[in-house]
């Protein structure tokens, strides 16, 4: 691509004081999307409502330089302080489908580092309308002065909505009112929050067996449409009723088969029956149909409540719960308590002793227990006793008591715990009673009370126990801010006393207690010992990265400060440049504390000292690294992206030029800039003009500005811009620049609205009309659209140039009209012509009307100009004079004709002042589109001759 370019200085006369351009950031919150309605509530406060399910949009405008960044942030409600979700960093915030839950006010928070943030709120409102419930309840009073019962029935109809819901009651198809019939009444319940309605049927009559319709409505807020249901009231209705087929407590051995049947013993119309399993699902295999809940092979751990409920609205759900015990045990413990009317710690002759037993049981109460001795049943005798239920110890514990201990009592005692007939296996505990049998004490191993190992390894703590029997080992944290232990659990159990810890990280450091279990040993108070755990982890230092600028001859300092270690300290700092080791730095002066930091001193930043630097910390457990950029260059530039009406467009060639401004970034760090290196390209092109724009002084806050001329409407550029120095080239800075075009004005001479920008130049649709127009180009048509009718191209012969057009397939009919308006104009002039291009192409082709609306007329549209009927696949130019006599609007009125092929577009409206051009169509005006078999006009170059550069200086 050929570029010619023409480089022309301009002095701006403006200065910059303090931070020149540099600006706060400023925001505002503006929908798109699906909202149904933007409205102010009754305290000024903006107010987004949204159908559920639709696709929220909410974008942050911002202005400021630098360009702020933004986070999205939300609470729940008004009342909430706190972020409920996780922030999102981007101007739009999009949320697909949202749900209820996702109503709340959102905050949008624009920061850039000058001044204070910007934060604009918005409260997103949830529309929804749910399926409403009915439900029917009576009663029945007995009047006993006039020896009669009345019968009572309540009809309540319940619905969760947004907005609250308005009730219709009907009978039949008659809307019920008390108004109109005594022998009904419509209220409210308390309490309920406009989500309920009851319709009371009083002193029930023959009429009343009816079919009864809720019908519930939000008034079609958001397009969400009416819901109803309906009941038949007979005088067989009922509520539901049910037996079961088992006891309420069912006891069964594992794995047999289980089949529970529930039956309805009432309930009008027919109840549906429901099983389910306390709060969690029907265990693996169960199937339950028809009210027959069955389970193969039923294991212990399905054990439980199972609830079978029956409803049919009417009156309350009728429940049956089966207490499902599947025989089991687990878990023998046992506890030797000594003399506790002596607070007796040991065993001892003369002393009463006592032996527990306790096994956990499905179900508890059935299990028996039995004492041996030596092999032999014990035997019951004065001194002898066994008791069940011992309220000092669980529920269904058996106890052995000795009461005034001998020698000849000494011995093995066993205790076994059976289900009687049932075949579940029996589980038993010995317990060995002697002179050596003696209460437990604990340590911790010599060398073993404080523990260090390295972060990610394993660890073992270790407590020993000695005593006969030695009981389990049961472990704990003594920190108070981690109670829990690393298995989540507040104790852990080890029967050998160590504890080992898997992965250990920085967070298990600390002090952990152990101590005796009270059971499988002496039931005393627990013996404890504690064990310091310490977990090395390698440095974190500070900065993790650093970018260092400076001028050419100036010194720098580097410093790589040690934010936290275990062990805290540096055991040495190697400095690297570039990867090469360089000479260790001199040494710190001793002082009091170990150096927390090491420094790098460069006497003058040179080109051969610039680069990359690191900085190896280590303490003796591993190693972190500060990592140095220094150099010489020139930070980014800062593009300005708030400058007012930065797109001019031109009519005739179809181009546009547009005004970049920037600022360069901390221009004084480094040394004064010499010129910035230009980039443009057109998106999806390969090939880019590139420019040299010298500069004189540069200071912080100025803004400096380049005109790009010749780019093409309506595509988007990519723009990269670099400074240079002494040193070379600094930090590039690239933006996209789009095509916005400008709204179209009488007062801008020549101004032509293309239609390329979604805006459309501030025309609106008319909201009397019957369909609306449709901005579209040749690469977003619908490939199934209707033939030979509409251009293919807009006026440019561009497919990616956008028009304005009618689409007249079903369901429009004859007649249908639809109106694009444009912004109201101040009458400045007394006349002014309307230019526009139209494609009337099609054998249906209706008419396109222009007209004009006066505002001192009381908003009276004049008809300008017409035209009707096929005129051919070619687009063509009109000039229509117009003399408003006031404030006026102009409006493009396209009408269906009698038929799908008659679709109407236009394209390049201008309005200017004055008189129309006397020659109403110039030969080069008309643009026969591909397939007629005429020539096209060429298209100018993507670049002009000119390239316009100002450049602002500040003095």
């Amino acid at each position: 691509m050929e570029v010619t370019c023409l480089l022309l200085l301009a002095l701006i006369p403006f200065h910059c004081r303090g931070q020149g351009v540099y600006a706060p950031a400023q925001a505002q919150i503006v929908h798109a999307g699906q909202a149904c309605v933007v409205k102010e509530d009754n305290i000024s406060e903006r107010v987004y409502t949204i159908r559920e399910g639709d696709t929220l949009v909410l974008q942050c405008l911002v202005t400021g330089h630098p360009r702020p960044q933004v986070r999205w942030t939300k609470t729940a409600g008004s009342a909430s302080d706190k972020f409920q979700e996780t922030s999102v960093f981007n101007e739009t915030l999009r949320i697909e489908r949202i749900a209820r839950t996702q109503g709340g006010r959102y905050y949008c928070k624009a920061e850039n580092g000058v001044g204070v943030p910007a934060i604009k709120s918005i409260r997103v409102d949830v529309q929804y309308l749910d399926e409403p419930v009915l439900t029917v309840h009576q009663t029945v009073s007995d009047v006993r002065g006039n020896f009669y019962q009345e019968k009572t029935v309540f009809l309540r109809c319940t619905v969760n909505s947004n907005p609250p819901a308005r009730f219709i009651w009907k009978r039949g198809s008659d809307t019920l009112s008390h108004s109109q019939d005594n022998g009904v009444d419509i209220y409210e319940p308390l309490y309920t929050q406009g989500e309920t309605k009851v319709l009371k049927l009083k002193n029930l009559r023959p009429q009343d067996y009816a079919s009864y319709t809720c019908q519930v409505s939000v008034r079609n807020v958001c397009g969400i449409p009416d819901k109803a249901i309906t009941f038949r009231l007979t005088n067989t209705t009922a509520p539901p009723a049910l037996k079961l087929s088992v006891n309420e407590t069912l006891v069964v051995n594992p794995g047999e088969n289980v089949t529970v049947q529930c039956l309805l013993a009432g309930g009008d119309p027919l109840p549906q029956l429901q099983w389910s399993h306390g709060q969690g699902p029907l265990p693996l295999g169960a199937v339950a149909q028809s009210g027959t809940l069955s389970i193969p092979s039923v294991q212990a751990r399905d054990s439980g409540y199972y609830n079978c409920t029956a409803t049919n609205n009417v009156g309350n759900p009728a429940k049956k719960t089966v207490n499902l015990l599947v025989r089991s045990m687990k878990n023998a413990t046992f506890q030797i308590t000594p003399d506790v009317i002596k607070e007796s710690e040991n065993i001892q002759l003369g002393q009463d002793l006592k032996l527990s037993c306790h096994v956990d049981a499905v179900p508890q109460e059935k299990v028996t227990y039995q004492w041996f001795k030596n092999g032999k049943p014990a035997r019951m005798s004065k001194r002898l006793l066994v008791t069940r239920n011992d309220p000092e110890l669980p529920a269904v514990t058996s106890s052995l008591e000795l009461i005034d201990l001998h020698f000849s009592d000494y011995g093995t005692y066993l205790c076994v715990a059976s289900f009687p007939g049932a075949p579940v296996p029996d589980l038993s505990v010995e317990v060995n009673i002697s002179s050596e049998t003696v209460p437990p004490t604990i340590s911790v191993p010599k060398g073993r009370a404080v523990v260090t190992v390295r972060e990610g390894s394993p660890a073992e703590l270790q407590c020993e126990v000695r005593g006969k029997p030695r009981p389990p080992v049961l472990w704990s944290r003594v920190d108070k801010e981690a109670a829990l232990l690393p298995s989540g659990l507040p104790l852990e159990e080890t029967p050998d006393g160590k504890l080992r810890l898997e992965h250990v990280s920085r967070d298990m450091s600390g002090t952990y207690r152990c101590q005796t279990a009270r059971y499988n040993g002496f039931n005393v108070r627990p013996r404890e010992a504690q064990v310091q755990l310490n977990v090395q982890f390698p440095p974190e230092v500070e900065p993790s990265s650093q970018d260092v600028r400076q001028a050419l001859g100036r010194p720098v300092l580097l410093r790589c400060s040690l934010l936290r270690g275990s062990p805290q300290r540096i055991a040495s700092a190697v400095w690297r440049f570039k990867g090469q080791l360089l000479p260790p730095p001199p040494a710190v002066p001793v002082a009091a504390e170990a150096p927390d930091h090491s420094e790098l001193r460069l006497d003058a930043v040179t080109r051969d000292s610039s680069g990359s630097y690191e900085c190896s910390i280590s303490n003796d457990v591993g190693s972190a690294a500060c990592l140095f950029q220094v150099s010489a260059k020139a930070y980014s530039p800062e593009f300005y992206f708030d400058t007012p009406n930065p797109t001019r467009s031109h009519k005739l060639s179809k181009n546009y030029s547009y005004v970049l401004q920037w600022t360069q970034r901390e221009p004084d760090a480094v040394d004064p800039l010499l010129n910035y290196r230009l980039s443009v390209r057109q998106l999806n092109q390969h090939n880019a003009m590139v420019k040299a724009i010298p500069v004189r002084r540069v200071e912080k806050g100025q803004l400096l500005e380049y005109i790009l001329t010749d780019l093409r409407v309506p595509h988007s550029y990519e723009v990269r811009l670099t400074p240079y120095t002494t040193f070379g080239a600094g930090d590039m800075a690239s933006r996209i620049i789009h095509y916005t075009e400008p709204i179209n004005s009488p007062n801008l001479s020549d101004n032509t609205c293309h239609f390329e920008d979604e805006k459309i130049c501030g025309y609106t649709q008319d909201l009397t009309d019957n369909f609306d127009w449709t901005r579209q180009n040749a690469l977003n048509q619908n490939p199934k659209r209707s033939p030979n009718t509409g251009p293919p191209t807009d006026i440019s012969g561009t497919p990616e140039g956008y028009y304005m057009f009618i689409e007249t397939s079903r369901p429009r009919e004859l007649g249908d009209r639809a109106r694009l308006v444009s912004p109201l104009y101040n009458a400045s002039a007394k006349f002014y012509c309307v230019s526009f291009f139209y494609h009337m192409y099609g054998k249906h082709i209706g008419s396109l009307n222009l007209l004009v609306r006066s505002r001192n007329k009381g908003g009276l549209d004049t008809h300008a100009w017409s035209l009707s009927g096929n005129k051919g696949n070619v687009w063509q130019q009109v000039h229509v004079p117009i003399n408003p006599s006031g404030p006026f609007q102009i409006i493009f009125e396209g009408v269906r004709g009698s038929g799908y092929l008659g679709d109407i577009a236009i394209d390049d409206v201008t309005l200017k002042k004055g008189e129309c051009p006397r020659k109403q169509m110039d030969p080069n005006k008309v643009v026969v589109m591909p397939g007629s078999g005429a020539p096209r006009q060429p298209h100018p170059q993507l670049w002009g001759p000119m390239i316009i550069f100002l450049l602002a200086l500040q003095r």
